[in-house]
C-alpha cells in the first residue's frame, strides 16, 4: 500500500512549537507508520495527526500534567470528587492525585504503578496494561523505561500502534478515519468525546496542510 509522506518541515507547519524529539520522530515517519497503515492515504494521516496534536497540545506535552487544583478537579473526574474535602487533600500533589485516580485499573497493580504510569507521548499512552501491551507490539522494555514514550526512537512508532489498536464498535481508527469519522475516532482513542471541539480544529488544520 502507498505511504503518503509526512515530514519535520509539514510537522512544523502545523505546530510551530513542537518538540524537538517529536520533530526528530518525523525524519522517518514512513517507518513508524506504514506497518500500521497509518499514513495509507492523507485522510488517515489527517485524522491522526489531529488526535496526537489535540493530546499534546500541537506536540508540546510529553508528559501528562497531574498538577490540578481543588476546583479543577471535580471538572475533570467528577465521579472521584464530589466531596470537596476529598478534591482539596489532593489538589497540587501530582503523584497522590496519579495513584488516586489511576490507582486499581488499566492494569495498574502496584502501590505507585498510578504515577509511574501516567500519559506520555503523543498519544498519551496511559497504564501499566498499555505500556507493557505496546513494548510488547514493538519489542521494547517500554514498561520498564515508561520515557520511551516520548523519545524519538520510540514515540511515533508506539502512537502508530496504540492508534492501529483502538477500535470502536469493532471498527478500527484506519476505518473510521476513511469514514471522515471524528467523533468515533476520538472515541475509540479517548474512551469519550473530551475535547472534541478542539480535535474538530486540529482535523481542519491537517487537512490544509495535507491539501484535502
Amino acid at each position: 500500500m502507498p505511504h503518503q509522506p509526512i515530514t519535520r518541515q509539514d510537522i512544523l507547519r502545523l505546530a510551530p512549537d513542537a518538540r524537538s524529539a517529536y520533530l526528530a520522530a518525523f525524519d522517518d515517519a514512513g517507518a513508524a507508520l506504514g506497518p500500521f497503515g497509518v499514513d495509507a492515504n492523507r485522510l488517515r494521516l489527517a485524522h491522526f495527526l489531529a488526535q496526537i496534536a489535540h493530546e499534546t497540545d500541537g506536540l508540546t506535552i510529553r508528559v501528562e500534567s497531574m498538577n490540578y487544583s481543588a476546583a479543577r478537579l471535580p471538572q475533570v473526574w467528577p465521579s472521584r470528587f464530589s466531596d470537596p474535602e476529598v478534591a482539596q487533600a489532593h489538589a497540587h500533589q501530582p503523584e497522590k492525585l496519579a495513584n488516586y485516580v489511576y490507582g486499581g485499573r488499566m492494569g495498574n497493580v502496584g502501590p505507585d504503578d498510578g504515577w509511574r504510569y501516567i500519559g506520555r507521548g503523543l498519544l498519551q499512552i496511559t497504564g501499566r496494561e498499555a505500556y507493557e501491551k505496546y513494548g510488547r507490539v514493538l519489542g521494547i522494555p517500554l514498561a520498564e523505561t515508561p520515557d520511551l514514550a516520548f523519545s524519538p526512537a520510540w514515540s511515533l512508532k508506539i502512537a502508530a500502534a496504540e492508534w492501529a489498536a483502538s477500535t470502536r464498535k469493532g471498527r478500527t481508527c484506519n476505518d473510521m478515519a476513511d469514514a471522515d469519522d471524528l467523533e468515533g475516532v476520538t472515541i475509540a482513542i479517548n474512551g469519550g468525546r473530551i475535547g472534541l471541539a478542539s480535535r474538530r480544529d486540529w482535523l481542519a488544520k491537517t487537512k490544509r496542510l495535507l491539501g484535502l
